[in-house]
């Protein structure tokens, strides 16, 4: 199945739309390694520190859908993601870290990667020259990707070596934040462009946003994998 059709009924639609590198990048073969075990543990603490300073690029970008939004209950939906993020889902990064002896300044100090760069000032840059729906549609595969990743991961014969970042995405909090983040994204769009939005000339354009900010996932991974 393309898309979890529990995160709305938008980004179902994006995720068949971009079929092919949806696929490619949520059963990318780092996700598999996470779950079978067999990612080597220097790729996954790779990953963390790009990812640990990803995350910082990220919750700013949430930050400014808050003030991008048209209405309290946008600003509410935007700051309990950023919430999540810096509270919750960085902190994997920093406790995971720790014990192999990396502190959380070393984290902040990681220096990016080209394919960090790229993503995170994509996203970025889709809010500052874009609209609330151009920078939801590129937030979009980050957040429900990792939450479809972790439940599908959850739900097979996971190995038990990355449980703690299969638990993190598979559990009820995040899987709550991603069913708000596509109820937000639903929302948005019909307030927007009506129900028959799939029929403008915005749609094909976000759909294209949604895309590349996946194609940009699945360099990260790569990136990832580069660790070994």
């Amino acid at each position: 199945m393309s898309g979890n059709p529990t995160y709305g009924n938008a980004f179902a639609l994006w995720c068949n739309a971009a079929k092919t590198p949806w696929q490619a990048y949520t059963r990318h073969g780092f996700v598999q390694g996470l779950g079978d075990g067999t990612l080597p543990k220097s790729a996954y603490l790779h990953y963390l520190k790009q990812d640990y300073v990803f995350l910082i690029h990220f919750s700013r970008a949430w930050g400014l859908a808050a003030a991008k939004a048209d209405t309290l209950d946008e600003m509410k939906a935007c700051a309990a993601t950023l919430n999540t993020l810096v509270n919750d889902e960085m902190q994997l990064h920093v406790q995971t870290c720790a014990q192999f002896g990396i502190s959380e300044e070393q984290l902040s100090n990681t220096v990016e990667e080209t394919e960090n760069l790229a993503y995170t000032r994509y996203v970025l840059d889709a809010g500052y020259s874009g609209d609330f729906l151009d920078l939801l549609a590129a937030l979009a595969p980050c957040v429900l990707g990792y939450g479809e990743i972790g439940a599908r991961l959850a739900q097979g014969q996971a190995s038990p070596v990355y449980d703690d970042w299969i638990a993190a995405y598979a559990g009820k909090d995040y899987q709550q934040a991603c069913a708000e983040v596509g109820r937000l994204i639903d929302h948005a769009i019909l307030s927007r462009l009506g129900t028959d939005y799939t029929s403008t000339p915005r749609w094909a354009k976000l759909t294209q946003r949604f895309e590349t900010a996946t194609r940009l996932e699945i360099g990260f991974w790569d990136m990832g994998l580069r660790g070994i």
